[in-house]
């Protein structure tokens, strides 16, 4: 088979990383993948296969004639079986290219987030619902993505399977952190900042930690629009002396594996990835019930779980993990992780999908 996965642009983010890896393990079984960036970038993805560039301006992304053409005029080219969108501006270009080009080929939507509440407007629904009507198949990162997708576009639901993210088994390096180092406890959130992610909340809860946990040190790993907003929050909250900015890390895993726990206060999520690297790195996890979150972080169990925007309980159970022997959690989460959300095993997911749209 030969496949096109359309990313937003060449970025160390989730949805790009994921999309990369996956056309990886696709590759590695004799198909033929071509990884195609809608706009700029130049980050080094982990694809080794041939990467196409559309190279479109931003300025652009709602009407976008001559960037559609090229793209059909790829799929002439090329002829490939299944048109695959990742997230951002992907699923738009590709209908769009096809309604106005006539080319033929099945597209697949991978929903990776809650799309309802992106939903701010009638334009915006009804925009989203007819997308999704011209796609050909959906796959949802988790139970409640797909749910979500069903109730707010009934007509997706018989073309919608549940295909969660998956991760590289991946051996860690020694690193150094860097700030706190004389902390006897550290915390790490890896994201981008973002109002998803939830930073804001993320510091009312550390700070209310701190007060009985003196000796403990955040780490946020991540770039995005609402860092130096956060940087000055932590001013403000006077709590630089215990916490960290590290930008944007290309090995975030390494410092993972150094921390007592990963917390997510994320209000909007799908099912994140970085939620699974830590279990299968046998840290702990604390995050807010959201997306599908509760479908890996089972409380008491492979983690810990707490309703969203509960703050006071999310303090409790970030103590209960710093004060916890948490041995049989750790590895009830790794055992969940290596047994059914490895890439190899999801690209076999996928790869038996693309076979059932060429039939």
């Amino acid at each position: 088979m030969v496949i096109f996965q359309l990313i937003q642009k060449f970025q160390l983010r989730g949805a790009e990383m994921f999309a990369a890896q996956l056309s990886q393990y696709i590759e590695s079984k004799e198909h033929k993948v071509f990884l195609i960036s809608l706009f700029p970038a130049s980050a080094d993805l982990p694809f080794l296969g041939e990467k196409i560039s559309l190279n479109r301006p931003v300025s652009k992304r709602f009407f976008d004639y001559q960037g559609w053409k090229n793209l059909a005029k790829l799929i002439e080219k090329h002829n490939p079986e299944v048109i695959q969108c990742n997230a951002g501006d992907t699923l738009k270009f590709a209908v769009l290219s096809k309604k106005i080009f006539g080319w033929k080929q099945p597209i697949v939507a991978r929903n990776a987030s809650m799309v309802s509440l992106y939903i701010k407007n009638p334009f915006t629904k009804i925009l989203n619902q007819w997308l999704y009507n011209n796609v050909d198949f959906v796959a949802s990162v988790s139970e409640n993505s797909k749910k979500d997708l069903n109730t707010l576009f009934p007509k997706t639901k018989d073309k919608t399977t549940v295909i969660p993210v998956g991760i590289e088994i991946y051996k860690p390096k020694s690193v150094e952190w860097q700030g706190g180092q004389n902390a006897q406890k550290h915390i790490i959130h890896v994201g981008g900042f973002s109002f998803e992610k939830n930073h804001e909340g993320l510091l009312s809860i550390f700070k209310k930690l701190l007060e009985n946990n003196p000796n403990i040190h955040l780490h946020l790993l991540g770039e995005g629009p609402k860092r130096v907003a956060i940087q000055q929050l932590a001013i403000d909250m006077k709590l630089t002396d215990s916490i960290t900015f590290y930008g944007w890390i290309s090995n975030p895993m390494d410092y993972i594996c150094k921390a007592d726990v990963l917390v997510l206060p994320s209000i909007i999520e799908g099912l994140p990835g970085v939620i699974l690297e830590a279990m299968i790195s046998k840290i702990p996890v604390v995050a807010y019930s959201v997306g599908g979150v509760s479908e890996v972080v089972q409380n008491d169990t492979t983690g810990y779980l707490v309703e969203k925007n509960d703050e006071e309980a999310f303090v409790v159970a970030l103590e209960k993990v710093l004060t916890n022997d948490n041995q049989e959690l750790i590895q009830a989460a790794y055992n969940l992780v290596n047994e059914e959300y490895t890439n190899a095993s999801i690209a076999k997911q996928f790869e038996q999908m693309y076979h059932q749209l060429r039939h």
